[in-house]
């Protein structure tokens, strides 16, 4: 986890910027529903846009292909899955609080899933 410092006003605060396999309560707006999101790639000053790359989480789970199960990690309320067909990138600003990390295992559980789904 990297930390930056932001002014804002007189004060100074400080900002986590998100890590790949870190998983952040997104908010994103009344059009879609607000959930915690995996980050998959962080916004970088190399990137094309100003944006970060991730996958939600879902309690609806199917056990079907291009979800990965988590179990019911302590930080958060249910046992989740990681939905890797519903990649979405959105401005860094919608993630508002830091939930937890998956453990190694589980990040290479997404990205064997994702290699599997993309056909990679």
């Amino acid at each position: 986890m990297q930390m930056s410092r932001r002014t804002s006003g007189p004060s100074l605060m400080a900002h986590i910027e998100p890590s790949p396999g870190e998983v952040w309560f997104a908010e994103l707006g009344m059009v879609e529903k607000s959930r915690p999101v995996l980050v998959l790639a962080p916004d970088e000053p190399r990137n094309a846009r100003a944006l970060v790359l991730v996958a939600p989480l879902t309690s609806q789970i199917r056990a079907q292909r291009g979800e990965v199960y988590l179990g019911k990690p302590r930080w958060l309320p249910k046992e989740s899955a990681v939905n890797v067909q519903g990649l979405a990138s959105f401005d860094e600003g919608k993630l508002t609080r830091r939930l937890g990390t998956l453990t190694k295992d589980q990040m290479e559980a997404v990205k064997t899933a994702l290699r599997d789904l993309l056909n990679l």
